[in-house]
């Protein structure tokens, strides 16, 4: 071991034995706050940067998973007709998947004298499950009389399907095998004016993703019961494309805007949640700056527990400099002395840090109002790199805090420490 480091770690242990002298107990004392506000701000870094991080990584893969990667829609019109050739011929384009049809429409749910807002679409289940992962999420009932083949035939007066968002149903007290009233504004002109078209449909699945957006507002239909709807026969909205890879989802959308021809536009899963990734983004970069207050503060409790020890070993520095320790390496005996106490500090801080975020990702013992944050339990998830950077910043931070006293130390002069000796 060299003999800077010997010292400095002597010099620690000698506090915790020499405990009949008052000024020991202080300076002891304050190095272990030193100790715990080095590892509570460590590990409260940690935990913060996992919540972060899990919040993003939900919010995205939810997002992506609820929503396809790319959609195609029509700018000019009321929306895209003869629309099986172009999303046959679109469906073969470099990077694409897959590719589902889509016709989006407000409408009403109404359960008695309860009601609440929602937007449907009309899907073909087999192309839909293709690029979103919604329909997945039925935790009660089933999505199957969706099918083409099983949907019930309204001309012979049986209840069309509908699979509705479990907040939604909630707010409407509605359960599988309900009916419901829907109601489109996209009424019929009658000589009365235009009259909203209405038709009853049989709840046959609720889906529960967890996210509230889609829980509490959406709900599928047939395509061909969704035209009837909507008065729009042989008209779709919108194309959902699920590519191989989602970061490419910008320039497939411009190849798709291409080969679609003018009046079609492609937005991407980026560009529709830009702003909620930025202020996550934002968010992250607070909270480290935040919190690193709190190692900052557990640094200046280092330079005062240093400070403090300087003073008590002024004769035991005088002597060693006597004996020919140059000044260099008593500074760097009070140096080592106080990243000792930050690495034993930021150590610990890691272990409880990494320990509590592993358990918080695996029992989720912390629930959310998903009508405010989106998600209904609060995501952990701790990164490798977080830690670098945490005992990074707490061990420069400690190394900051430790240059006044050590250059102290090393500015005693012997003869001036040992003439009342």
């Amino acid at each position: 071991m060299r003999f800077e480091l010997f010292m400095a770690a002597r010099y620690l242990r000698a506090r915790r034995r020499q405990t009949g002298a008052r000024g020991h107990r202080v300076v002891g004392l304050v190095t272990a706050i030193s100790v715990v506000g080095v590892a509570a701000g460590v590990a409260a870094l940690i935990v913060a940067l996992a919540i972060t991080n899990g919040m993003r990584r939900d919010l995205q893969d939810r997002l992506v998973g609820a929503t396809a990667h790319v959609e195609l829609l029509r700018v000019a019109g009321d929306g895209i007709r003869n629309w099986q050739p172009l999303m046959a011929h679109l469906g073969t384009m470099p990077h694409v998947t897959a590719v589902a049809p889509g016709l989006y429409g407000q409408v009403l749910i109404s359960r008695g004298a309860r009601s609440g807002g929602a937007l449907i679409k009309g899907i073909v289940p087999q192309d839909e499950l293709k690029v979103g992962d919604l329909l997945q999420s039925v935790r009660q009932g089933t999505y199957a009389p969706l099918a083409p083949d099983e949907s019930p035939d309204p001309s012979a007066g049986a209840i069309p399907p509908i699979v509705i968002g479990g907040d939604l149903a909630t707010s409407i007290g509605a359960q599988v095998g309900d009916s419901v009233l829907v109601t489109s504004p996209q009424g019929e002109m009658t000589p009365i004016g235009l009259v909203p078209k209405y038709q009853r449909f049989q709840i046959v699945g609720i889906f529960s993703s967890g996210f509230y957006q889609y829980d509490s507002s959406y709900a599928f239909m047939r395509l061909s019961d969704a035209q009837r709807l909507f008065i729009e026969p042989d008209l779709i909205s919108i194309m959902s494309f699920r590519i191989d890879d989602l970061y490419k989802a910008e320039e497939v959308g411009k190849t798709l805007e291409a080969a679609a021809g003018p009046g079609f536009q492609a937005t991407n899963w980026m560009e529709q949640n830009r702003e909620l990734f930025r202020a996550l983004k934002l968010e992250q970069y607070v909270t480290f700056i935040v919190l690193a207050m709190i190692v900052v503060v557990a640094a200046l409790n280092i330079l005062i527990a240093l400070t403090m020890m300087v003073m008590e070993k002024t004769r035991d520095i005088a002597v060693m400099m006597s004996f020919g320790v140059s000044a260099e390496q008593v500074r760097r005996i009070f140096l080592l002395q106080g990243m000792l106490i930050s690495a034993v500090g930021t150590a610990l801080g890691l272990v409880v840090g990494y320990v509590a975020s592993v358990l918080g990702s695996h029992y989720h013992f912390i629930h959310l109002d998903a009508s405010v944050y989106s998600i209904d339990t609060l995501p952990f998830a701790p990164r490798f790199t977080d830690a670098l950077i945490v005992a990074t910043v707490s061990l420069g931070v400690a190394l900051l805090a430790t240059l006044y006293p050590s250059s102290s130390a090393a500015s005693v002069l012997p003869a001036e420490a040992l003439r009342y000796e």
